[in-house]
């Protein structure tokens, strides 16, 4: 069962693509951008749920399956876009494969790296490198969703780590190159409990779990929307090539076993 809210508001004329948005992060994006005015592209590969929850969000959502990875898949995508809609002003890569989890290493299958990498990192590229003739046009910005997980891991998790220590990396390259026309950040989530709404009533996260953060809780989608919100908007016009944290401080909490 998906559950939205469905915001109020009339477009007037920004146009933002957001990549792996039929849910999570993704999805909570969408509907901010949405509620401030924007008009915005969701894609995904998950056509049905893509499909769904753009009919949820209203007449100012729009669905495009799309697969990252796929550098024909992404040219007729963001073709589409310009089609239906004349102009793109802002780029939000989040879609990932985001199980930060594989097996150990001396059993890792290149095949699963590869995919990995190929989602997680060259389909930022691929996007950047369709949607900058647009994004120069109207001297928008690209958002790329990371993770706290490029600065810090748990065992098994070499292809999450690599791919989003190279998001980084590749955000702030993109930030030369493509300004100052078009502004590149990336934002760099913690914690967040980005479950459909009837998952966190069925299994609620502990006090513990909040407890653990400086920040007293565990994030939710509506505090990365809120940044990537920010960062594609004038107010944010001096800013690119840089990463922002959304973790309720966690990476700055000095941790050892008892």
């Amino acid at each position: 069962m998906i559950e939205l809210s469905s915001p109020n508001a009339s477009t007037h004329g920004r146009v933002a693509l957001v990549t792996g948005a039929a849910r999570g992060i993704g999805l909570g994006i969408a509907a901010w951008l949405i509620s401030e005015g924007w008009q915005v592209v969701l894609s995904d590969l998950d056509r049905a749920r893509g499909s769904k929850v753009a009919k949820l969000l209203g007449e100012n959502a729009w669905f495009v399956a799309m697969d990252v990875a796929d550098e024909n898949q992404v040219k007729v995508g963001v073709a589409e876009v310009l089609g239906q809609f004349g102009r793109l002003d802002a780029l939000v890569c989040n879609a990932a494969v985001a199980d930060p989890h594989n097996i150990t290493l001396e059993s890792l299958d290149l095949a699963y790296w590869n995919r990995v990498l190929a989602v997680n990192l060259t389909g930022p590229m691929l996007l950047a490198k369709h949607c900058a003739p647009y994004l120069r046009a109207h001297s928008g910005a690209i958002v790329n969703l990371a993770s706290t997980r490029a600065a810090q891991s748990e065992p098994d998790t070499e292809a999450y780590a690599a791919s989003k220590g190279g998001l980084l990396a590749l955000t702030h390259a993109l930030a030369i190159s493509l300004g100052p026309e078009i502004r590149v950040n990336a934002v760099s989530p913690g914690w967040i409990d980005a479950r459909d709404p009837s998952a966190r009533r069925a299994e609620p996260l502990t006090e513990i779990d909040h407890a653990q953060h400086p920040a007293g809780r565990v994030g939710t989608v509506e505090d990365v929307a809120a940044m990537v919100a920010w960062l594609l908007s004038k107010n944010a016009g001096f800013v690119t090539g840089q990463e922002f944290v959304v973790d309720g401080g966690m990476t700055k909490k000095m941790i050892y076993s008892e």
